[in-house]
């Protein structure tokens, strides 16, 4: 391990006005998202979606830092031969890639999920990094009971997948790969943003004890977390600032100093809502924070490029358009610059 390496990635990765597109949708994710826009989930027509997202010059090169891909993506070649990780080299941004094999039904622990995928993972890795791989990402998935009840999270739960995270993180840098830790508490219920933040604060400490068990080195880390948000079901919502506030006592208290970043996913707030809950952080906490707070967006960046694209060729120029808004909004965001009226004068 070159951890000197693997921390200038890391550092990379967290660069100023810039974050992560998360576009390692499976094959089965983006024939839900391809259908609800009329296209059809051919080879061809993910790699045609993906490559016109790669090539919009403002977005890529101003605001995009790493893009993760999906195993079907990081082996996949542009319409003219060129390999779509080199477009994302050649726009100075750093290609990831997806290596957990998704989030199972845990034995026992009825309603919760264990994420898979380390059998074989070490030899995957290597393979990865020759492809030109240099961070990858393992999603765990933490849920919380419905109606009050303190059914879930269990422990088995939350410990398993700090446990997987872990051993994950410390194949990844054998490999010279930076490991972006994900343990994401979903938002799906109807908890209030103080459980989240409970939740949460649970999960990120049992982690950062497990990476210290497997002798994972921090420094060549990076974490992707929720926000403390209120569950979607919830009749009363947090504010902006109450998530800002909320979020960063609650990493304050459970992330060290020694990671270089945190990059959150969005996990289905609206595109705005996630601009605006970074922003609040890095506007009202950059000089409380001993890392750099960034954005690894999935939705929230591709939502209004697939419908402007539509599966059409016609309709790249108003897609790319729309990536490079987006890309732009939250770059703005993790400088603490965001506005809502910059939404409302696109």
């Amino acid at each position: 391990m070159n951890l000197e390496e693997l921390n200038k990635i890391a550092i990379a990765i967290v660069a100023p006005g810039k974050g992560i597109l998360a576009a390692d949708e499976s094959t089965g994710t983006i024939k839900k998202r391809f259908e609800s826009i009329g296209a059809v989930s051919t080879e061809e027509n993910r790699r045609d979606y993906r490559e016109m997202l790669f090539r919009t010059t403002e977005a890529m090169e101003n605001h995009v830092s790493g893009v993760i891909l999906f195993d079907e993506t990081i082996r996949q070649s542009a319409a003219d031969g060129t390999p779509l990780v080199k477009l994302i080299q050649d726009a100075g941004s750093i290609p990831g890639v997806k290596v957990d094999a998704g989030a199972k039904d845990m034995a026992g622990y009825p309603g919760e999920k264990v994420t898979e995928g380390l059998d074989g993972l070490r030899e995957r890795l290597n393979e990865y990094h020759e492809l030109g791989a240099r961070f990858a990402k393992w999603r765990a998935v933490i849920d919380i009971a419905r109606n009050g009840e303190m059914t879930m999270p269990s422990w088995g739960c939350v410990k398993a997948n700090a446990h997987a995270l872990a051993r994950y993180a410390a194949l990844c840098q054998e490999a010279g790969i930076v490991p972006i830790v994900e343990p994401e508490v979903l938002m799906d219920g109807d908890h209030s943003a103080g459980r989240c933040y409970e939740v949460t604060n649970w999960a990120l400490k049992t982690l950062y004890a497990e990476l210290f068990e497997a002798n994972v080195a921090l420094e060549g880390t990076i974490l992707k977390p929720n926000m403390i948000v209120s569950g979607k079901l919830s009749s009363s919502q947090a504010g902006v600032d109450e998530v800002a506030e909320k979020t960063v006592k609650c990493f304050r208290d459970a992330v060290p100093a020694s990671v270089p970043g945190i990059v959150f996913l969005s996990g289905g707030q609206s595109d705005q809502a996630a601009s605006a809950h970074l922003n609040a952080m890095n506007a009202q906490y950059k000089d409380q924070m001993p890392w750099q707070l960034s954005f690894s967006y999935g939705r929230a960046l591709q939502a209004a490029p697939l419908q402007a694209w539509a599966g059409k060729a016609a309709n790249l120029p108003a897609a790319q358009a729309a990536f490079a808004h987006r890309a732009r909004m939250n770059g703005l965001a993790q400088l603490g610059d965001w506005t809502e009226s910059m939404e409302q004068t696109a």
